[in-house]
């Protein structure tokens, strides 16, 4: 009988490559986790330059790309009224590297748009709500008015001649005005723009008597006189502007819109990948000097979690689908 004898451990050998093989499988999601960011992210943002969305989206670009070491470049993808820029980033790789910074245009296109090319939870992946917010009422200065009960009482006394700019058909700022028609029983000419920026510079200029704008785009034009704020639309005053009273305190009871930044990736983005870039923007959120760069916005760090945004998208869509049919206001 032949007895082959073999090395002492040599029948454990086989057993331990599998483990390490297993061990290192089982790791490399975690290691490209930790891995990321390797390259440069695009920040995406579905309007044109110079609006509210703008001005937080290369905000929180440029904190996010301190953070994590890399650049994050911002790409203005306006049209359709946010759909386009939406859509690129709906159909971008889930890898974490195209980011994009929305606005309540993001929670109202499905109900306004009846083709929308993208769904808003399953084709995002919720990051974090960035901050809450509210309008102005502002006017041009040349408008005889500095109140909102003499704003209500000039628009009553020239229907359907009183302009009123937004930065697209079913933006927020143009339901804002939808709304406020339905409430003062007013008639106003809506002259949308391809974007908030545009229709803050057609206000300046004088080619439109008023818009709802918001606040972080009217701050400095507030400030140096080229607009003038007639009334805000929050529950309660601006903590910025304790002199502007809302329109709710002023003639037209229950009316209340506020706004929000939201920051999405892509859906079925890892969660590995989420969960480091909601905590690099809470983290960002949370300094003081973003916290004072807001407050100075009229804004609010919110800093929810991926999960709470995910709950609050939702409730927004159900909210204002409502609203838009019932101001007719929906597209193809």
């Amino acid at each position: 009988m032949h007895i082959e004898r073999r090395p002492a451990g040599h029948g454990r050998a086989w057993p331990r490559q599998t483990m390490v093989a297993a061990a290192t499988l089982l790791l490399a999601p975690l290691a490209g986790a930790q891995a990321y960011p390797s390259k440069p992210i695009r920040m995406v943002i579905p309007i044109a330059a110079g609006g509210g969305t703008d001005a937080m989206g290369r905000l929180i670009a440029q904190r996010l790309g301190e953070q994590l070491g890399v650049s994050v470049i911002v790409e203005n993808r306006a049209g359709a009224g946010t759909v386009i820029g939406t859509e690129i980033v709906a159909r971008a790789p889930a890898d974490g590297y195209t980011l994009m910074t929305v606005a309540p245009e993001f929670v109202i296109n499905p109900g306004l748009v009846r083709k929308l090319p993208y769904d808003p939870i399953r084709d995002f992946a919720p990051i974090t709500q960035l901050t809450s917010g509210q309008y102005y009422l502002s006017t041009h200065p040349t408008v005889p008015v500095k109140t909102p009960k003499e704003f209500i009482a000039l628009v009553r006394s020239r229907p359907g001649q009183v302009t009123f700019g937004s930065s697209g058909n079913g933006s927020a700022n143009h339901l804002a005005g939808v709304l406020f028609q339905q409430m003062t029983n007013t008639k106003l000419v809506h002259v949308p723009y391809k974007g908030a920026g545009p229709a803050g510079a057609a206000l300046i200029g004088g080619q439109i008597d008023f818009m709802f704008s918001n606040v972080a785009s009217a701050m400095p034009f507030l400030k140096s006189g080229k607009l003038r704020a007639i009334a805000a639309t929050g529950e309660r005053r601006p903590a910025i502007t304790p002199n502007v009273p809302t329109l709710a305190e002023s003639g037209v009871p229950g009316y209340v819109v506020t706004g929000f930044f939201l920051l999405l990736a892509p859906g079925n983005t890892p969660k590995e990948i989420v969960g480091r870039l909601n905590a690099e923007a809470v983290k960002a959120l949370q300094t003081q000097s973003m916290r004072d760069t807001l407050a100075a916005l009229g804004l609010d760090p919110v800093g929810s979690t991926p999960e709470a945004t995910a709950t609050f998208i939702k409730a927004e869509i159900d909210k204002w689908i409502p609203i838009v049919r019932a101001a007719g206001a929906q597209t193809d």
